[in-house]
């Protein structure tokens, strides 16, 4: 069996697919969206079917590792989503060669079902009561929700009762027995996310993501850990074990790498089993389409240490096109009581339905991100 092509998809809402076809028939599906640079990664994919065609698609490792490394430049956010989704693709071919859901070859499963939790909107608090108790009502018994809106440097006192105020919020709609996750979104600079941290111990989140930008992941972060109790957790903006590393030892306690962004399965295998060594769980990052959430999925199943899995249905961003859209039997993602069983198709374990993708990136899409700034008129982090 050889690679006979590769094609990409832009699709609404902000979705990037990759289908790896075989000269046997069998064909496999991957994402690679990188959200606001989409476009940018389909040129890397193409650039990266040339090392692919005409090879053995069941040799993953050895063309996750030329993928890597051949080039002189490696590394980075478009790179490594754009190696994620061909990972997730010939995957993907293994499983549905040997009809076996992935999970299956990474080891077996070590869980019949996981844990998901879903995203709230709400800039105020009682947008946050309604959308919480909303989820808590539809079965869900976790749900996240962004810390604030723009952040000032050093903001007012104001700005953090406000905080405080949408965390009180999702703590009593979801109850002792429920829980909310703070995402800072990487707006707080590290002083600003010492200060709230520490006033949003009594409240008890599931954990707050991203407290720091990401280029500050060693000694900032540090300092952000060690000023709490409340589980610190990051990763959806680091793409390798290597960049993992700093972070572990500052002392998070959920990594959260995104396997449309950090390498695709492969990579993400390894950076659980890397945080393992730190007693550390994980929580993969996954605010995008289906083909990402059933490759989230394998590794779930597959990996010792997963605490929770992100998924976007009904997320603020879909606004044209919803997870369940593109697929064939949406079934497969039948959300029970906060709970997602685990898939037994072959692959990835989804059908996806080619000729609505087909029609979809017809249209396509070019979304990106709002630019936000301060009152004094600089930029300010989204």
């Amino acid at each position: 069996m050889r690679i006979r092509q590769i094609e990409t998809f832009l699709v609404p809402p902000r979705w990037l697919f990759v289908k790896v076809s075989t000269d046997e028939g069998v064909s496999g599906w991957g994402e690679a969206t990188l959200e606001g640079r989409s476009a940018t990664v389909q040129a890397a994919v193409q650039e990266l079917a040339d090392l692919l065609v005409g090879r053995d698609p069941l040799r993953i490792e050895d063309h996750w590792q030329v993928m890597t490394r051949s080039g002189f430049y490696r590394g980075g956010p478009v790179l490594a989503s754009a190696v994620a989704g061909l990972d997730q693709a010939l995957w993907d071919i293994a499983g549905r060669t040997y009809g076996a859901p992935v999970h299956q070859l990474l080891g077996g499963p070590v869980r019949d079902r996981v844990r998901v939790y879903s995203w709230i909107g709400g800039d105020e608090p009682a947008e946050v009561a309604d959308r919480a108790a909303a989820q808590r009502a539809a079965g869900f018994t976790a749900v996240k929700l962004n810390a604030s809106g723009r952040m000032g440097l050093l903001d007012t006192s104001a700005a953090i009762d406000h905080t405080l105020g949408l965390a009180a919020a999702a703590r009593e709609a979801m109850g002792p027995d429920g829980d909310f996750a703070l995402d800072f979104h990487g707006r707080f600079t590290t002083p600003m996310a010492r200060r709230v941290v520490a006033e949003l111990e009594p409240l008890r989140p599931l954990f707050v993501e991203e407290p720091v930008l990401p280029e500050y992941a060693g000694d900032r972060l540090r300092d952000v850990v060690g000023a709490t109790t409340i589980p610190i957790a990051t990763g959806e903006r680091l793409y390798s074990r290597t960049e993992f590393l700093p972070v572990l030892r500052a002392g998070i306690a959920v990594a959260q790498p995104d396997v449309s962004h950090a390498g695709g399965i492969s990579e993400c295998r390894r950076i659980a089993a890397l945080a393992e060594t730190f007693d550390v769980l994980l929580a993969p990052h996954c605010p995008i389409g289906p083909i990402a959430l059933a490759a989230c999925l394998q590794v779930d199943f597959a990996t010792p240490n997963v605490l929770i899995q992100e998924q976007s249905l009904g997320i603020h961003y879909n606004t044209t096109s919803d997870l369940l859209d593109y697929l064939v039997d949406p079934t497969v993602f039948t959300f029970d009581q906060g709970w997602c069983a685990r898939p037994t198709g072959p692959g990835l374990g989804i059908e996806i339905d080619e000729a609505a993708v087909r029609r979809a990136a017809e249209t396509g899409h070019a979304w990106r991100g709002p630019v936000w700034r301060h009152p004094d008129g600089s930029f300010a982090e989204w």
